[in-house]
């Protein structure tokens, strides 16, 4: 704008011919008596930028056509386009109608449909799902549909072998926060071992938004050496033998649902006796799943084992906050990894990728930080890589800086 300004005033002076002012400010004539033009029509404020949409649109929408659809939608408020431009359709059947798109929009662009909230969802489990291979190989989880009990809701969390569809748990929860859910998962290690992963879908407790998807649940399976899995999002099917599983306990013990906790939780255990040692099932042979289901050899240890990390990594502890800090900054992880140990692992560029056992994070990124003062605060950025493997691990109490 400011060129053009001084464009004008050049030309206003009169000094120097067209051709030489064009060429001092490296416009074609054409151009020039544009702006001339413009400016004799309206003065300075003509040389602002005009906008280069077209005025008009042979196939735009005609004005009765929209007054039509809007008034259509103000009587039917709850209606989407589909069903406005059906009884449209058959009220003005001669009328050339729009799109199901072009309808939306005109109601989007008349304040007539408001833009759903988008759902943060968990990241993606980008490794390939585990195969049934034996008993153990994979546990599934889930929370059966809740229904009222006794005034309340019930929460079913039930475990299943994938490998010999053997009912390992099924407790009656007033809730699916992580607490409760740790108590079932924990009788059930102690009781058959621990599995080599655990596969669930990306609602509560099992993950959260935070990154790679942890929550406490998972951060404790994978201190204990157990793989998180996590379905697709809208995906049951990969997880289809314990949504079947889930049919067939809704139809014996939920319809209709017993008078109190107390007697769900032995509706449950006849269930789970039922299933396991009487019910024959045709996918292994009319065996039932007590014949096939071996305990694992891992037993539950003790003590809870700490993360090991390559000797090129820094290991750095996850503040109560859930905040790491390193090299003078201050990096927001999450909360779910509070109190635990991190890996760092140098890259090529000064970034730094964090780990959490086996499991990437995201990068820590120098270029990304924020000086507030007081201290230097950024956000990991993503990975798009979630595991890797490595040999030559140290564990966070032997590191060799005192001040880590």
């Amino acid at each position: 704008m400011s060129e053009r300004v001084k464009f004008i005033a050049k030309y206003l002076e009169g000094e120097e011919t067209f051709t030489d002012l064009c060429e001092l400010y490296e416009i074609s004539r054409k151009t020039g008596y544009k702006w001339v033009k413009r400016y004799n029509e309206g003065g300075v404020e003509a040389l602002c930028e005009h906008s280069r949409a077209p005025r008009s649109h042979p196939n735009a929408t005609p004005d009765d056509v929209v007054q039509m659809i809007l008034k259509a939608r103000r009587k039917h408020s709850l209606w989407g386009p589909k069903k406005l431009l059906i009884v449209l359709k058959r009220q003005y059947p001669h009328v050339d109608l729009p799109s199901k798109s072009t309808t939306g929009e005109i109601l989007r662009r008349h304040g007539m449909i408001r833009s759903r909230r988008r759902r943060r969802r968990s990241s993606p489990h980008k490794e390939p799902l585990r195969a049934y291979d034996n008993s153990n190989a994979v546990w599934c989880a889930d929370f059966k549909g809740d229904f009222p009990v006794s005034g309340k809701r019930c929460h079913p969390l039930t475990i299943s072998d994938g490998y010999s569809r053997y009912l390992l748990s099924c407790k009656a929860l007033k809730s699916t926060c992580a607490a409760p859910s740790r108590r079932v998962f924990e009788l059930a290690f102690r009781e058959f071992g621990l599995p080599v992963a655990i596969r669930t879908d990306n609602g509560a407790p099992f993950s959260t938004v935070a990154p790679a998807g942890l929550s406490r649940l998972a951060v404790w399976w994978i201190r204990l050496g157990i793989l998180p899995e996590r379905i697709m999002p809208a995906r049951p099917d990969q997880n289809g033998r314990h949504e079947r599983m889930h049919r067939t306990l809704k139809e014996a013990v939920a319809k209709p649902p017993r008078s109190s906790f107390r007697a769900q939780q032995r509706a449950f255990d006849a269930f789970r006796h039922e299933y396991n040692e009487v019910r024959p099932h045709e996918a292994l042979d009319q065996k039932v799943p007590a014949d096939v289901y071996q305990p694992s050899t891992r037993t539950y240890p003790r003590r809870l084992p700490e993360p090991e990390y390559p000797e090129n990594f820094e290991v750095r502890k996850i503040y109560p906050n859930g905040v790491l800090s390193f090299a003078r900054t201050q990096y927001y992880v999450s909360a779910a990894l509070r109190g635990e140990w991190v890996g760092l692992q140098p890259l090529p560029d000064d970034r730094w990728k964090v780990f959490f056992a086996h499991v990437a994070v995201g990068i820590a990124d120098p270029k990304n930080v924020q000086d507030r003062g007081y201290r230097h605060f950024a956000h990991l950025v993503p990975d798009a890589d979630d595991v890797i493997r490595w040999h030559g691990r140290k564990k966070p109490h032997e590191r060799k800086d005192p001040k880590l």
